[in-house]
């Protein structure tokens, strides 16, 4: 009657302990009845007989932990997605009939009987379910296509789907390319291509190549490519522009290739972030001219690193780290070396280079010439102000000052000795990665482990439990478990140290084979002790730079608590500014100290916010930032189908791209689906029958009528 493929009872122990306990239950039971006082009727004690039996046996069953599996038969139907394209790019007129294509393809489907087995969802920014008369009043507004959304929607569905139809021109403006989640689904996707494949005479800023970073007043390159069909030899102007303004400008004769890159050189003013954008202009003929400008930002940093070497006596060391710091000119590099008691190299104010430091490298540091002074003020910068250093046992090191830097250092050592070692690094295959080892070479790691010996103090050197050791030794090819580099990160203080010293041979192995071995893992490790933790109590982004008009603007937000724990209670709120026009958004919070909300205008050009986030009144922090809305409507730069992307992803997944053209061949094919793909699924089920309040409620039942009839014929 309810279609039950099978019924299973199992029972935590083995059976036959179940039925020899209810043959003894059920003797008890007869054998205490037997004989009662005072005598009752035969009829009575039956039925008093029969309810403790029940009770005892329903108590025994409860023991043995009953499960009830029930495997049900269920015909699932199938299902067709169709996912239907509402950028703004539906609006392109190139001759194609783009949302009349689409409106004609869903009446189709109503024609054909295909909206009954059908879910039917529009695609942009986001993933909507729609009902099918809905779909004819689409207003095709949105500012972006993802498509990834699309099937990160099919995986959480799980019905079962005979296919999937995607009505688009294919041209992806957010998201990541899904193919390979697509094929993974292992459900078939037929594609609808709307818009045209014909090159059309145009002018495009493909690409902008830049550095996200650079420092204020320091020379960067920004190349654009620039694409051109039909205007060979006609002359085209690309400015540059800098939050609006022109600030250079070139001419050129475009190629006959339709290729062709634009350098310009920029020299930031101010620090902070910085709106560029490339224009090109606008030539006649032009299919759109939504492509002809480029808008990006680049984060300009205030200052030059400042870099300080503090040796404790020159060294060869020394000149070749110090040469590598200088060789760089995003550095600026200070010293303070000393020559003997009292006598330094430079003449300078030692405790203001020691303040004004990014990043300390010691260098054979400090020595038997090093006062107490000197020393407590580079201790003070690590320990209390949270410097970040790179440290070398170099020439001139005294080990018995440097135990008063034994609670910052990420190594120990427990003896005194004047022996060196000499030792190659030695470093595992599982470092590959790691940014500091990385060189021009095939093989980085082999290139390390090639490297010549350096010199090792023989002092019981051991890495600290809470650092990381990159490099060990080795001795003759023997590996040793000695620590030779080591990173420590706690907090906010980090560390290198290279624990040897002569590591200049390094420099002189592999400078003749124009290897950058050493000037790089020098560099890196500087950047590596550079870079801020960033531990804000609460950050406020939004989720991309560059909206179309009309798109949804996306913020999000993190907010930790003085420890750094999660708040979800703290009123988040966003103020924005454009022009003259205020708004205030304010964020949802999403648990676990994650918050959401969305802001929209119909209004183009640069927005900035400010954000803040309060918890009983109590501000925990703030963020701030700038993004633009509709300057550029990338929905509109490229208005050719896609045509290679929607056919790729139909035959990969085993469906088939449509034109615009000869869609209706799509219906027999999608009815030949769902007729393949109805199926009947198994549903398994499993009750506890133990844990069952029902059944602990008749036991309860019967031992309390038991009780009842029992005082009421005043047995004992």
């Amino acid at each position: 009657m309810f279609n039950f493929e099978k019924i299973n009872l199992t029972l935590s122990f083995n059976l036959l302990f179940f039925f020899t306990a209810s043959i003894l239950l059920i003797g008890y039971t007869i054998y205490v009845y037997k004989y009662t006082i005072p005598p009752i009727s035969v009829s009575k004690k039956i039925f008093l007989t029969s309810l403790r039996i029940l009770a005892l046996l329903l108590l025994l069953f409860i023991l043995f932990e009953p499960i009830l599996t029930l495997a049900q038969k269920i015909s699932v139907v199938p299902k067709n997605l169709i996912f239907i394209d509402n950028s703004r790019s539906m609006r392109i007129k190139d001759g194609t009939k783009r949302e009349e294509t689409e409106k004609n393809f869903i009446n189709g489907l109503k024609k054909n009987n295909l909206v009954r087995n059908a879910e039917f969802y529009t695609f942009g920014n986001h993933i909507n379910k729609i009902q099918i008369d809905s779909l004819n009043h689409s207003k095709f507004n949105e500012g972006s296509t993802n498509f990834s959304q699309i099937f990160s929607e099919v995986k959480n569905n799980e019905e079962n789907i005979s296919s999937i139809v995607i009505v688009s021109d294919g041209v992806i403006t957010e998201g990541t390319d899904p193919l390979y989640t697509a094929e993974k689904l292992d459900i078939p996707v037929y594609t609808v291509g709307t818009g045209d494949t014909t090159e059309r005479n145009d002018v495009q800023i493909k690409t902008v190549l830049y550095n996200q970073y650079i420092y204020n007043g320091t020379p960067t390159s920004i190349i654009a490519t620039v694409l051109n069909k039909g205007f060979a030899g006609k002359k085209l102007d690309v400015a540059l522009y800098e939050s609006g303004k022109q600030i250079d400008k070139k001419s050129i004769g475009l190629a006959s290739d339709g290729v062709q890159n634009v350098e310009f050189t920029y020299i930031p003013k101010k620090s902070g972030e910085r709106k560029l954008s490339l224009v090109a202009s606008h030539l006649k003929g032009e299919f759109t001219y939504a492509n002809n400008k480029k808008v990006f930002y680049i984060n300009v940093l205030s200052n030059k690193i400042k870099v300080l070497i503090v040796a404790g006596t020159p060294s060869s060391d020394l000149t070749f780290i110090r040469n590598t710091l200088l060789s760089d000119t995003n550095l600026t590099v200070n010293s303070i070396i000393q020559l003997s008691q009292n006598r330094f190299l430079e003449k300078n104010n030692k405790q203001q280079l020691i303040d004004s430091a990014d990043v300390i490298f010691l260098i054979g540091f400090p020595s038997k010439a090093t006062n107490n002074t000197l020393i407590r003020s580079i201790l003070n910068a690590i320990n209390l102000k949270n410097k970040p250093y790179f440290i070398t046992l170099s020439n001139g090191i005294d080990f018995n000052k440097l135990r008063e830097f034994n609670n910052v250092l990420g190594f120990s050592f427990n003896k005194m000795t004047s022996n060196y070692n000499e030792v190659q690094p030695e470093i595992s295959s599982g470092q590959s990665k790691n940014p500091l080892l990385r060189n021009n070479t095939a093989n980085p790691i082999e290139t390390w482990n090639k490297l010549p010996p350096v010199l090792q103090p023989d002092i019981g050197l051991k890495a600290k439990p809470e650092s990381n050791v990159i490099a060990k030794t080795k001795v003759n090819n023997v590996p040793l478990n000695i620590p030779l580099i080591i990173t420590k990160r706690i907090g906010n203080q980090k560390s290198i140290a290279v624990l040897a010293k002569n590591i200049w041979r390094w420099k002189l192995q592999t400078a003749p084979n124009n290897l950058d071995l050493f000037n790089r893992f020098i560099i890196s490790s500087l950047k590596w002790l550079n870079t801020k933790n960033n531990l804000k109590q609460v950050t406020i982004r939004t989720t991309k730079k560059l909206y179309s008009l009309g798109e949804q603007v996306e913020f999000s937000a993190q907010v930790y608590d003085a420890t750094f724990n999660p708040v979800s209670d703290a009123a988040v709120q966003i103020y924005i500014k454009h022009r003259n026009n205020n708004y205030t958004v304010n964020l949802n919070s999403m648990g676990n100290g994650l918050y959401e909300g969305t802001f929209q205008t119909n209004k183009a050009g640069d927005y900035i916010f400010k954000g803040e986030a309060l918890l009983n009144n109590k501000k925990l922090g703030s963020g701030a930032g700038k993004f633009n809305v509709g300057e550029v409507d990338i929905e509109m730069i490229n208005p050719q189908m896609n045509y290679e992307y929607l056919t790729l992803l139909s035959n990969q997944t085993g469906g088939k791209f449509f034109n615009y053209t000869n869609y209706p061949e799509l219906y027999p094919v999608l009815k030949e689906k769902n007729k393949k793909s109805a199926k009947d699924k198994i549903k398994v089920s499993e009750i506890n029958l133990w844990s069952n309040r029902w059944i602990m409620i008749a036991v309860i039942i019967l031992f309390g009528l038991e009780w009842f009839f029992r005082k009421r014929a005043g047995m004992l």
